[in-house]
């Protein structure tokens, strides 16, 4: 579903086993060198690989060595990875999918002849109720389980809430929710011409803003999607949600009846069941796209931005009232709060029905953000540190900025799981001077972390390096 620039008619491409062959020839030089300077290595690795390519891309071959030196004298990354990712990124061009764009173009085509033929003035009231309610349901089928539940995990739901949210979101024909695990993590498509390994908010996202406003609204649908950091997502609640596998394995079926079938059915209750099939299926589909597709685009362009300015997001009223309630963009700084519009004021329906979900027992709320971030904590050098990390084995303690983090129980709440935390937990068997601190990752090594991320780092400060 995605694209990207072209590199230009000047650069060579390469075959598909020419990268591989290259990938491999520079991990097996980087693995064999693990007792001398990795740093050495890697930097002869990106010289051999991208030699193999085109030797004159000197700057992409600087640009290269230079993340490779950052990572491996930061991170526990594995250079082979960041080496094919970047490797990959630079040499391999987007691809159409046809499918998808023969599909999606197919449903406009049919939804534009059938509104013509049969106008919303000639059919029967019903069927103009069935277009609204399944435009609605499908909606709240991806802004509250798609996106809060499953993307933010900003509550948790019973199995039977689940199912209804999963069916839901299936008839929106957006995909899978497994499909959607890009959007817990900034991943980057086609990213030509990388900056650095953590690009811009704006670069790195499939729809990004920065691309024009009609490419970040539809554009990018016809682009077979690249995931540049999908690695580094913890799967595993999704992966172990059996609701999520079985509408995953049956998202066809499941999409085309709910989607489709049930609109016409239903219409056929009342004698419309062609009008049940273009409004409630064709029409209504085009409705829940849009009013999603709006929040890619019209959401980065125009509206206000009282919570953050370090990225395009922004909120309107209008916005709201088409989208569910997912018109406060701006409120994304804070991932995990459930509402979008945190105001008891704001158009935000699907916060609505969450709160009186909860109300029922079904659902548990998640975090609600403050505004408080001070700081009171003690003065610890690194041996205290070590002491109380000792005190609580299995434990995952950060250093962050001067800040000894306790982020244990943050593990779960982490949008890319806690795997890639652990990476930067203090090993207690090691050295004090060899521990790893994680100020990179943090301040935009790995991710642009917004303020509402950097609050709740804050929060859970223990102790300040002396």
């Amino acid at each position: 579903m995605f694209a990207g620039s072209d590199l230009g008619s000047g650069m060579l491409e390469i075959s598909p086993g020419g990268v591989r062959r290259a990938v491999n020839a520079s991990y097996v030089l980087c693995l064999g060198s693990a007792q001398r300077n990795q740093v050495d290595a890697a930097s002869e690795g990106v010289d051999r690989l991208v030699g193999l390519a085109d030797p004159g891309l000197s700057s992409q071959q600087s640009q290269l060595r230079n993340t490779v030196h950052l990572c491996l004298l930061t991170t526990r990354i594995s250079a082979s990875s960041l080496l094919t990712t970047h490797f990959l990124l630079l040499f391999s061009r987007p691809q159409i999918w046809w499918s998808n764009a023969v599909f999606f173009t197919l449903v406009h085509l049919g939804a534009i002849i059938g509104i013509y033929y049969m106008p919303p003035w000639s059919i029967k009231r019903a069927t103009l109720v069935l277009w609204f309610l399944t435009w609605q349901l499908s909606d709240f089928g991806i802004t509250i389980g798609y996106h809060r539940l499953y993307s933010h995990k900003a509550f948790r739901a019973t199995v039977g809430v689940r199912i209804i949210l999963a069916i839901l979101g299936s008839s929106a024909f957006q995909g899978s929710i497994k499909h959607h695990l890009h959007l817990i993590y900034p991943l980057c498509p086609y990213q030509w011409f990388p900056t650095s390994l953590g690009a811009s908010d704006t670069g790195c996202i499939m729809y990004a803003a920065t691309r024009g406003l009609f490419y970040s609204h539809m554009g990018w649908i016809f682009y077979k999607p690249t995931y540049e950091r999908m690695d580094l997502i913890d799967r595993h609640d999704l992966q172990s949600d059996p609701v999520v596998r079985i509408q995953h394995k049956y998202y066809v079926p499941l999409a085309l009846f709910f989607g489709f079938v049930c609109p016409t059915l239903l219409g056929s209750l009342w004698g419309d069941a062609l009008g049940g099939f273009l409004w409630g299926g064709l029409v209504a589909k085009l409705c829940i796209w849009h009013c999603t597709f709006l929040v890619n685009s019209l959401a980065h362009w125009d509206g206000l931005q009282p919570y953050s300015d370090e990225d395009t997001s922004r909120g309107s009223l209008i916005l709201a009232l088409l989208t569910g309630g997912e018109g406060n963009h701006n409120f994304h700084s804070f991932p995990h709060d459930f509402r979008s519009g945190p105001s008891n004021i704001d158009w935000d329906p699907s916060k609505w029905i969450i709160l009186a979900l909860e109300k029922l027992g079904l659902e548990v709320l998640g975090i609600v953000e403050s505004e408080d971030n001070s700081w009171t904590g003690e003065m610890w050098n690194l041996n205290q540190v070590k002491e109380f990390a000792q005190t609580k084995p299995g434990s995952c303690i950060v250093l962050i900025d001067g800040f000894a983090v306790d982020i244990s129980a943050y593990l779960g709440e982490h949008p890319g799981g806690a795997n890639i935390l652990r990476k930067y937990s203090l090993r207690l068997q090691d050295e004090i001077d060899t521990w790893h601190k994680a100020d990179w990752a943090f301040n935009g090594g790995l991710n642009n972390h917004s303020r509402a991320a950097k609050r709740r780092m804050y929060e859970l400060r223990v102790a300040k390096l002396c």
